[in-house]
């Protein structure tokens, strides 16, 4: 195979024309890379984000805790086009130093607060509105540990299988293999899970769900990474299908896909702004 024929050289270097099509959004070094400051809304919660599976985490629980009644969670969601590089900006990096969407700043207290990571972001805001996520012991318990789980799989799944399968420069067969394996293996702990409860943490709906549904989502429908749906025979999980068939059907999951997505809403400023789309 092509990969067993190259040799490490003693010292790496950076050739940032090596890496297929996303190269130019990955550094080596941490730090803004030029000056520009982030806009700023009207809403109380302010997010910097795009519209890939982890800025779809954050999106859908906005549009879920609106649609619950918490008016207060309003929020301006404002386009960080990665190809562009905006996240290697001074304003972006104040707000994360490790340059990934999203990001937010929640200016609805006496002093703004940052929160980066996608899974930091769902845990400040649920907890802040008390809502989709279990009160009890136990249930907050697996509630954490399904979205740490989630957390812990996306490198596998994107920077992993979606990069080698459908990206990388050239096709190598081990990477392929071992992250189609380890993709596999975590649909089918979530299938499981899933065939042995309603939702993954119990009963009830929460952040989990929302974390895991961004990314299995899309996957389970085939609409990432090319024909990666058939490529692994997505339908062998018939439990993860009857959940994506769920969370896929609510309005506000719909809504906060469309979000920060050239198909969709470049930019969310309004619940209004959802109907100059055609459907909403």
């Amino acid at each position: 195979m092509s990969d067993a024929e190259y040799t490490p050289p003693k010292i790496w270097t950076w050739n940032k024309d090596n890496g297929g099509p996303f190269a130019a959004i990955n550094r080596p070094t941490a730090g803004a890379q030029k000056d520009h400051e982030l806009p700023v809304g009207q809403h109380p919660f302010q997010l910097y984000s795009l519209g890939t599976p982890n800025g779809q985490k954050v999106t859908i629980l906005f549009e879920e805790l609106l649609a619950a009644g918490h008016s207060d969670a309003e929020y301006d969601a404002w386009l960080i086009n990665i190809r562009e590089g905006d996240q290697f900006g001074s304003g972006f990096v104040a707000l994360n130093p490790n340059s990934k969407i999203p990001a937010l700043l929640d200016r609805s207290g006496p002093e703004p607060i940052r929160v980066f990571e996608s899974g930091a972001i769902l845990l400040h805001l649920a907890e802040k509105f008390g809502a989709f996520m279990p009160t009890n012991a136990r249930g907050r318990a697996e509630c954490l540990s399904w979205l740490m789980w989630q957390m812990g799989s996306a490198p596998m799944i994107g920077g992993g299988f979606g990069h080698f399968y459908a990206y990388a420069p050239i096709k190598i067969e081990y990477a392929i293999d071992r992250f189609s394996m380890e993709t596999k293996r975590l649909f089918s702990v979530a299938d499981n899970r899933l065939g042995e409860s309603r939702y993954l943490a119990g009963d009830a709906y929460s952040i989990a769900d929302m974390a895991v549904y961004a990314w299995f989502g899309l996957l389970y429908r085939g609409l990432a990474y090319n024909d990666a749906g058939a490529f692994l025979q997505m339908h062998e999980y018939t439990n993860v299908g009857r959940w994506v068939d769920e969370i896929g059907a609510r309005p506000a999951v719909k809504r906060g896909q469309k979000v920060n997505v050239q198909t969709g809403l470049l930019e969310r400023h309004s619940a209004a702004d959802f109907d100059t789309l055609e459907t909403a």
